[in-house]
């Protein structure tokens, strides 16, 4: 798992974006991108899926995790997911975000696909469950 972290306005959404760009360069299987926002669609490569959840009522941290369990489910090709504001995505505080992690932690070693998300925190902020993932 990767963790591309920062206070508001640092250029997180840029990073993950040209992060998810360049994976399509080597990717064998499928990059999904799930955001909250239309904006950026435009921004990703054609081959990538732009998942908006604005329209798949994913509020909260129980139904982020179905939606993201239901997506590696749904497709066994599915080799990376950008998540780009999880906590803003999931209406919580990072920190209560725990059992998310944990999920994609399970998701990446029993199916290998594997996660870039966006995480609005200085580095101290960040709780120990996404510190970890910090190079």
């Amino acid at each position: 798992m990767k963790i591309i972290y920062g206070p508001k306005g640092t250029g997180k959404t840029k990073a993950i974006i040209d992060c998810a760009n360049t994976a399509l360069d080597q990717a064998k299987g499928h990059i999904i991108f799930i955001t909250d926002t239309k904006r950026y669609a435009f921004d990703l490569k054609y081959q990538i899926r732009f998942l908006d959840v604005t329209g798949f009522d994913v509020q909260g941290a129980d139904r982020l995790r179905g939606f993201i369990k239901g997506i590696v489910a749904a497709n066994g090709d599915n080799e990376y997911i950008f998540i780009d504001g999880i906590a803003r995505i999931a209406k919580a505080e990072l920190n209560e975000l725990g059992d998310i992690f944990s999920a994609m932690e399970m998701l990446e070693k029993e199916y290998g696909v594997k996660f870039v998300v966006t995480c609005s925190a200085s580095k101290e902020d960040l709780p120990e469950f996404v510190a970890k993932y910090v190079d």
